[in-house]
């Protein structure tokens, strides 16, 4: 017990607190932001990279060039992509998470159609594949972000000896 609490309730609390979000949520959601993670499987690895995004009707899309993103997004292995946020007011934070296929976008006029989305690489180079992830699952919760001093410890930001 701890200060009169036993660890299973406080853990049931904060467990409690954790709010799964309806489809039409995460949607909304992952309208509010561009960035999030896609996870792909490389060589029977999983591997992740940030990209940037945009939803397009109940699917997502974002552009990328000849590479590993590509080759582990586009080789029939389903994808998942990580999207978060958090409102500093309010101190509440999200995460959703879609699950699905992921395909070059081919053929000239669903090319064109979504070039017309304006989706610009945040990094330069070449990035002239367009590729849709159409969503088997999508789940998300949205939770209160606990006080700092919780989590933070003095080490926290203590110098290391060596670069990790």
């Amino acid at each position: 017990m701890l200060g009169g609490m036993s660890s299973e309730s406080s853990s049931s609390e904060s467990t409690s607190s954790v709010q799964n979000l309806e489809s039409h949520e995460c949607w909304a959601l992952l309208r509010t932001v561009s960035v999030g993670r896609l996870a792909v499987l490389v060589d029977g690895h999983p591997d992740i990279f940030p990209i940037n995004y945009t939803v397009d009707g109940g699917t997502l899309v974002f552009r990328t060039g000849e590479g590993t993103k590509l080759a582990g997004a586009t080789s029939g292995s389903n994808v998942a992509l990580e999207a978060d946020g958090v409102d500093a007011t309010t101190g509440l934070a999200w995460s959703v998470v879609v699950k699905g296929a992921a395909a070059a976008v081919t053929g000239t006029e669903q090319i064109l159609d979504t070039a017309a989305l304006y989706l610009f690489p945040w990094q330069a180079g070449r990035k002239d594949t367009f590729v849709r992830v159409t969503p088997g699952s999508i789940t998300g919760r949205r939770f209160k972000v606990t006080a700092p001093m919780t989590w933070w410890t003095q080490l926290s930001g203590a110098v290391k000896a060596a670069p990790e």
